[in-house]
């Protein structure tokens, strides 16, 4: 049989954090239709949590071009450049702004003759706002469910108002894989997968801190780590109002107790056991069979997300874990996440699969004849006017999807003194969320 030619494939990703961008930029290279080269360019939406250059290092994906854009100027390079396939990782409401603003843009009379594939979905664990967020999000040619879980409850949603269900597809995580757990480490590690905003109080952060200390001192063969999405200064797809860095200034934790950053994925090579609030981290961990323990210290409470976790057999508690005790998971519970569902980890099984019938989709997409129908979202001037001019006026777009005025212009890149003022800018926001916030809050309560 004679071998497929191979293909290049313009892929665009638009991200609003380092999160966002890891899923957005991984998603792309899982769903590229078999036989093709990719060329991925990297659009980062401006914003307070735009990734350094340490954050996007750290996601390891090496982009053919990257940019920094306003909503605007994405939108103006998505009417000047030609690509095949369009991942939108972003928060629902920025999803739903762009679907407006590209259809506006593709429809348009000197808008491109034929549009790309539009991908969307979630970077992890869905466990708020379910209808608002996925609403948000339809429009979309694919929305991409990580679990079977999450595909069933999609299609429920849409189904439920009445909205088209058949773009939810369902994939897994794009960033599981590494080794499966075998044996103990020496010497044996235990991980906190910390989170921004979960829990968001100084009193639960600082309890946690504080038990994981004292594991740490009643087991001092141990290493113990507090594993740091983002350095002080950073922010990911959360605001951390209350860092653990400066609650751990106060602390005199032993020698086998440290802070560390970097990639999950290379964490969890030395991991024996992954403690988490609620963290996606603990999806990760199960998937290479790692013991996994969610918390249940602060309750088994939905603002906290680890009611997610109901029926996994991983939850305990750390006085639980301090006398010992390990949970064992439950395989159809952790089969229905899309993790650990069969085979190596690194790839064979169920998961070596996943990605396959969102791979078909985009094939079929791009070769359906006379091209792809305008963007059809949920959310419309006539289904929610009193809800989708505000969202778009937050990315400076009109309720028809057209740039208001004053917006920032799209044909010129802001000039140096502009970005060293922009810099400040975004530094004086995160001191504010970091320092300035939580004091005033403290004063009120006074």
């Amino acid at each position: 049989m004679p071998v497929s030619a191979t293909k290049t494939l313009r892929v665009a990703v638009l991200a609003d954090s380092d999160t966002r961008w890891k899923w957005g930029s991984l998603t792309a290279n899982r769903i590229a239709p078999k036989n093709s080269d990719i060329r991925l360019d990297g659009y980062l939406l401006r914003g307070r949590a735009t990734p350094t250059a340490r954050q996007l290092e750290e996601v390891g994906v090496q982009a053919d071009a990257l940019h920094e854009v306003t909503a605007v100027q994405f939108l103006h390079a998505m009417k000047e450049e030609s690509y095949d396939v369009l991942v939108l990782a972003l928060v629902g409401g920025g999803v739903q702004a762009m679907l407006h603003g590209l259809g506006r843009v593709w429809d348009s009379p000197d808008g491109r003759p034929k549009r790309p594939v539009v991908v969307t979905g979630y970077v992890g664990v869905v466990y708020e706002k379910l209808a608002d967020g996925l609403l948000l999000r339809h429009g979309a040619d694919l929305v991409l469910a990580n679990s079977r879980q999450d595909a069933d409850r999609f299609r429920a949603v849409y189904e439920g108002v009445g909205a088209d269900a058949g773009s939810v597809t369902e994939v897994a995580l794009p960033f599981l894989g590494g080794a499966a757990y075998t044996a103990e480490h020496d010497p044996y590690t235990v991980v906190f997968a910390a989170q921004p905003s979960v829990p968001e109080s100084r009193k639960d952060r600082t309890y946690l801190l504080h038990r994981l200390v004292e594991h740490a001192r009643r087991h001092p063969e141990r290493e113990v780590l507090l594993k740091l999405r983002s350095k002080p200064g950073e922010h990911t797809t959360h605001i951390e109002e209350l860092p653990y860095q400066k609650l751990a200034q106060r602390l005199d934790p032993p020698s086998n107790f440290r802070l560390v950053y970097g990639h999950m994925g290379e964490v969890l090579d030395r991991t024996d056991l992954l403690v988490t609030i609620s963290s996606t981290a603990a999806l990760e961990s199960l998937h290479r069979r790692i013991p996994t323990v969610v918390l249940t210290d602060l309750g088994v409470r939905e603002a906290l997300g680890n009611h997610h976790f109901v029926g996994s057999g991983c939850l305990a508690s750390w006085d639980q874990l301090d006398a010992g005790y390990r949970p064992v998971p439950d395989e159809e519970w952790v089969s229905r996440q899309g993790v650990a569902a069969g085979g190596a980890p690194s790839g064979g099984g169920a998961y070596g699969t996943a990605f396959d019938a969102a791979r078909e989709r985009v094939a079929e997409l791009l070769d359906r004849p006379g091209g792809l129908p305008p963007l059809a979202p949920y959310y419309t001037p006539v289904t929610a006017p009193g809800y989708l001019p505000g969202l778009l006026a937050r990315h400076h777009l009109g309720p028809d999807g057209t740039p208001l005025p004053g917006a920032p212009a799209a044909d010129k890149e802001p000039g140096p003194v502009r970005q060293i003022v922009r810099r400040a800018a975004r530094g004086a926001y995160r001191h504010g969320v970091q320092r300035v916030a939580p004091v005033i809050r403290r004063m009120g309560e006074l």
